[in-house]
């Protein structure tokens, strides 16, 4: 077994697909808490979302040939397992989507009060960056990453067509990427 400590994300990446163990006990001990904060922001449950969180590890590590660095980010990657798994564990429960919507108010008091992570994410500024967005892309952003919608879905919540759902979340990372470039 390897000691190599995989202190970026390529050695990561490579000890993944190497099969070695200490790749994934890293991957666990880097990713874990993020990819399980995203996990419970949508479930809101603690046990299911801990299983999840274990399907999302056995998901990447049985897939890892899957990634691809010219499509994006590994932590992009992870976050989009860890996302399309806890909308899969919701559907499964036959939550449907009008019980998403009617309920939405709930469930984001609820996520607010047992997650820690936005609170963390109030000190570090994002909910300000966020909130310099225009309304437009800002809608979009808070349905996709902070509500856990689909783009698909959001498109139909707002209701837009799904390209123009799709630029609209493009443009508001760009301009969120130049507002924290700029501080």
């Amino acid at each position: 077994m390897s000691t190599k400590p995989y202190n970026d994300q390529d050695s990561l990446v490579q000890g993944l697909l190497n099969r070695d163990e200490v790749a994934l006990n890293r991957l666990y001990d880097d990713y874990g808490g993020a990819l399980n904060g995203i996990i419970i922001r949508i479930v809101v449950e603690p046990k299911i979302a801990e299983e999840v969180f274990q399907d999302v590890i056995m998901k990447i590590w049985n897939k890892i040939d899957q990634y691809d660095q010219a499509k994006g980010r590994f932590f992009t990657w992870m976050m989009q397992l860890s996302r399309n798994a806890a909308k899969d564990k919701l559907r499964s429960r036959e939550i449907s989507q009008l019980q998403k919507t009617d309920q939405l108010d709930n469930i984001v008091s609820k996520v607010e009060r047992r997650n820690p992570i936005e609170m963390h994410m109030q000190d570090i500024g994002v909910r300000r960056i966020v909130d310099s967005l225009r309304e437009e892309e800002r809608q979009v952003v808070e349905l996709v990453y902070f509500q856990g919608y689909t783009q698909s879905e959001a498109a139909k919540e707002i209701p837009l067509p799904l390209g123009t759902v799709k630029t609209r979340l493009r443009m508001a990372l760009k301009n969120m990427r130049v507002i924290l470039e700029k501080e």
